[in-house]
């Protein structure tokens, strides 16, 4: 059993659906205890805490029948009796708050070690298993409920810390703003917006910002603001001290300014080289698959990200690569094979992406050159030629069309090009010797949660998971964390709340339907996707997937061969599968 009272206090099967624990006395219960998880809890306690201080008559026999009544709702094994008390029996980590308390402790930590990017992860996954005020079920809840809260804003703090030490702080504005109206006197918090704000390109509001506290603190509590405030004042005053830092006494950058100058070009410093476009929206979650997909580019030279259509894989791709371009002194080249139809055209598509044009020759001498020129004319040789010279990442996105096709134009360029890298995106693995599989899993509910609130707050000012969770998680939990999906449904938010959303999932083909003109039209809807992927199989396994259909919760290899191997003549052993229909069981 897991159980909740970080908001209102529920109990959850191993399989996450919810006990009904009625009645407020026995939700006080159950809070008291699980507040003290696994340690006994002596029965006077008890009683005060959940009748707070209104005892009954008879206090013992009412604590008595009260726990009785909780045993027949969780099982009798959940409540051990103990020396004088009661004892519920289960691990911390098994109670939403203690999961926080470590949590938001390895958060911390990660941070102090200079690790923001795990901080992140660990924090958000804190954060997320808030669904309402601290022990809402217990009587006299404010006490101990304030020390919680504020542990919760703690844990805020050091994630707007990391997410503006990870170049995040555009993104991170809302809520800390937000956050410093609700606590304007706040110091720690009002140093994060105005470093967000300067981070942001924002030093203006910045300035205006610090006066506005400045003025706050002094007429409420006739003080000055306090020594990180004015130094980052005295920051924003000078910014060519930041625009020069090796110049003799300038102060050197730190936190959030320092991550920054070192991902931005400085004026009149030449772009590194590549053709990866600026991305429009926020990228949530994925931090582990980032760092393991660097560490596979570190080791190998064909690194192939696996997963469905609306898993993330393209997104995930460029952000990969963004972050190991470094390492690439030739640039970061994407080549997107989606629109090409014909397998022959794929080495032009490359060789276009990575900007090796052709010439055209006139005048005298053309004739000659021209001739050269055919002899090399084959894309292949072109872009071989091309490549051979340079250190080189190349993003071969959506192989999975022309996957035989793009797996030989790999193994030539890797063959003959030794400094090439190559980061591709398919359904199915390239086959080709040497390449390193990572597959996409869905998003977890947390990080999934994350990217439904951030998509629906563009599409919908104001929207907030927390006004509706359980709705929220519905959602999230019944598209099986597929980030195109989840982005569908938070499009639906400009006219339909949540719970309607939820509600609707049982035709979600017809439901999610608004997604961006601009994307390819095979991701422009969920039935689009599942399309697409329907049309790159052949009729063999087409036929074996309809026959898998009959199952509802998976299937096992025996089962699998059962069904969807062809009929066996009267008295045959039954055939094993074709090479078609056992390649569209492995994929299934």
């Amino acid at each position: 059993m897991r159980y909740r009272i970080l908001g209102t206090t529920q109990a959850l099967r191993p399989d996450g659906t919810p006990v009904a624990v009625g009645g407020a006395r026995l939700r006080a219960l159950l809070t008291v205890l699980a507040l003290r998880a696994g340690r006994s809890v002596p029965a006077g306690l008890l009683t005060e805490e959940v009748w707070a201080g209104d005892l009954p008559a008879d206090a013992s026999g009412a604590l008595q029948a009260l726990v009785g009544r909780l045993r027949r709702t969780l099982g009798a094994e959940e409540i051990r009796s103990a020396e004088g008390g009661y004892r519920l029996a289960v691990a911390p980590d098994d109670v939403d708050l203690h999961r926080f308390e470590r949590l938001t402790g390895d958060g911390t930590r990660a941070l102090a070690d200079g690790d923001p990017a795990k901080a992140a992860v660990l924090l958000d996954d804190a954060l997320a298993l808030w669904h309402g005020p601290a022990l809402a079920d217990l009587p006299d809840r404010a006490p101990e409920a304030a020390r919680w809260e504020a542990r919760r804003l703690d844990a805020a703090r050091a994630r707007h810390t990391a997410a503006i030490a990870l170049g995040h702080a555009g993104q991170s504005l809302p809520e800390l703003t937000a956050l410093c109206d609700a606590h304007p006197l706040d110091e720690p918090l009002q140093v994060l917006r105005l470093r967000a704000l300067r981070d942001a390109g924002r030093a203006a509001e910045a300035l205006a910002a610090y006066d506005e506290v400045r003025r706050l603190l002094a007429d409420r509590l006739g003080a000055d603001p306090g020594p990180e405030l004015r130094t980052l004042h005295a920051e924003l005053l000078a910014p060519q001290a930041r625009e020069a830092p090796d110049s003799p006494g300038a102060p050197a950058e730190t936190g959030a300014a320092a991550v920054r100058s070192a991902q931005v070009p400085r004026a009149g410093a030449t772009a590194p080289p590549g053709n990866l476009r600026a991305r429009l929206t926020s990228f949530v979650g994925r931090e582990d698959d980032i760092a393991a997909i660097r560490g596979d580019l570190a080791s190998a030279r064909l690194v192939t990200l696996l997963g469905p259509g609306g898993a993330g894989k393209t997104r995930l791709s460029q952000e990969a690569a963004e972050a190991v371009g470094d390492t690439a002194h030739d640039g970061v080249w994407l080549a997107e094979l989606a629109p090409v139809a014909d397998p022959d055209a794929v080495a032009q598509a490359v060789l276009t992406a990575v900007g090796a044009r052709e010439t055209v020759l006139y005048g005298a001498g053309a004739e000659e050159l021209r001739a050269v020129a055919e002899r090399r004319g084959d894309p292949v040789e072109r872009l071989v030629e091309h490549c051979a010279r340079r250190r080189m990442l190349i993003l071969l996105d959506n192989c999975e069309h022309v996957v035989e096709a793009a797996a030989r134009l790999v193994e030539e360029l890797l063959a003959r090009c030794p400094g090439v890298t190559v980061l591709a995106t398919s359904r199915e693995p390239l086959g080709v010797p040497g390449e390193v599989l990572r597959a996409l899993d869905p998003l977890p509910e947390p990080v999934a949660l994350r990217l439904l609130a951030d998509r629906g707050a563009a599409a919908r000012p104001g929207f907030r998971v927390e006004d509706d969770p359980e709705a929220c998680a519905e959602i999230c939990r019944r598209l099986d964390g597929l980030p195109l999906a989840v982005e569908l449904a938070a499009a639906r938010l400009r006219m339909l709340t949540p719970r309607q959303i939820a509600d609707r999932l049982d035709d979600r083909f017809r439901l999610l339907t608004s997604g961006s003109r601009t994307a390819l039209p095979r991701q422009q809807t969920l039935r689009a996707v599942v399309d697409w992927s329907w049309d790159l199989l052949d009729e063999d396994e087409r036929d074996v997937l309809a026959r898998l259909s009959v199952f509802a919760r998976g299937c096992d290899l025996a089962a699998v061969e059962t069904v969807c191997a062809p009929p066996a003549p009267p008295g045959a052993a039954p055939p094993a599968l074709g090479p078609s229909a056992a390649t569209a069981r492995d994929r299934a």
